[in-house]
């Protein structure tokens, strides 16, 4: 009886060669994959304006605009901020910078909306979209000063967390650029209501953070006057400083000194016995042991 042919069965040996050979061949003439866009880093100076900046919010961004009382809204935009592409989100970016430095009135309508966009990019884990978006935020700063704080949905408090966390990480580049912003925030705002915001990350979990925060603390109170500090509570500020002198880091314990400084130098500006002076306040404000560290510090100025 004659046996009857098996389709299924396996392929000869040369044959399985001859298949092997031919697989081979088509994986060694695929294209290589695509390598990463390459992201450039435009510095603030070198910002153009746009030329036409509503035809490039109408055309660009397929936005509807509206006039309101000479403000534009263009909800494309913040679409475009959106995207799932990080190339255009990178290019999305570098547009809310020119329109904040060369067209600011036309951003400001949606500025609270362009913020929270900012700190979703600066969350993604692409550094140059990172790095893009932390560029963004210090032009934001620079133009718009205090009206950043401006927020119902705690938008300038979202960004505040992700430069201090940038600022605190390993990536220099992306670490480098969040301080550049930290200092941006300092000069272009009034430090009063800065420091309320930063208050309460001199108590942060992580030491970095506490750090990064204590340092623009420092700097926000190089440029206030005794009736600032006093608006604020000048025996809070004292006892901040005192809390962050003991801090493990010593940038924080640096930042502290440097807060005590600037106090004592307002607090004594006005009086002939300074040290005898900021001691009586500081034994009156603070425990013996911090109140000692307190004078300490100042006893050689």
């Amino acid at each position: 009886m004659a046996l009857k042919p098996i389709d299924n069965a396996l392929p000869l040996p040369h044959e399985t060669a001859k298949f092997g050979v031919n697989e081979e061949s088509k994986t060694a003439s695929l294209p290589p994959p695509p390598a990463d866009p390459i992201i450039d880093y435009i510095s603030s100076e070198n910002l153009e304006p746009i030329s036409d900046p509503e035809s490039e919010i109408q055309a660009r961004f397929f936005c509807v605009w509206i006039l309101i009382l000479g403000s534009f809204l263009f909800q494309g935009l913040v679409e475009e901020l959106d995207s799932k592409d990080w190339t255009r989100v990178c290019e999305s970016l570098n547009n809310v910078r020119r329109f904040a430095l060369y067209h600011s009135l036309l951003l400001l309508p949606i500025l609270e909306k362009v913020i929270l966009m900012v700190v979703k990019a600066m969350k993604n884990p692409r550094s140059a979209l990172c790095k893009t978006s932390i560029m963004a935020s210090s032009d934001i700063f620079k133009v718009f000063g205090d009206q950043s704080l401006d927020s119902a949905n705690n938008a300038f408090d979202n960004l505040l967390l992700q430069l201090l966390l940038k600022a605190s990480q390993d990536k220099r580049f992306v670490c480098e650029e969040a301080d550049k912003a930290l200092n941006a925030m300092v000069k272009s705002m009034t430090p009063l209501p800065l420091l309320n915001k930063l208050r309460p990350y001199v108590r942060h979990i992580n030491p970095r953070i506490r750090a990064k925060a204590a340092i623009t603390i420092s700097n926000s109170v190089s440029k206030m006057g005794l009736e600032a500090m006093n608006e604020f509570g000048l025996v809070s500020l004292v006892q901040m400083a005192a809390d962050l002198l003991n801090d493990r880091l010593p940038e924080a314990r640096e930042a502290a000194r440097n807060i005590v400084t600037c106090i004592y130098e307002a607090y004594t500006r006005n009086e002939e016995q300074k040290q005898e002076s900021w001691q009586n306040f500081c034994q009156s404000s603070l425990p013996p042991i911090h109140a000692q560290s307190m004078v300490k510090i100042t006893s050689s100025q």
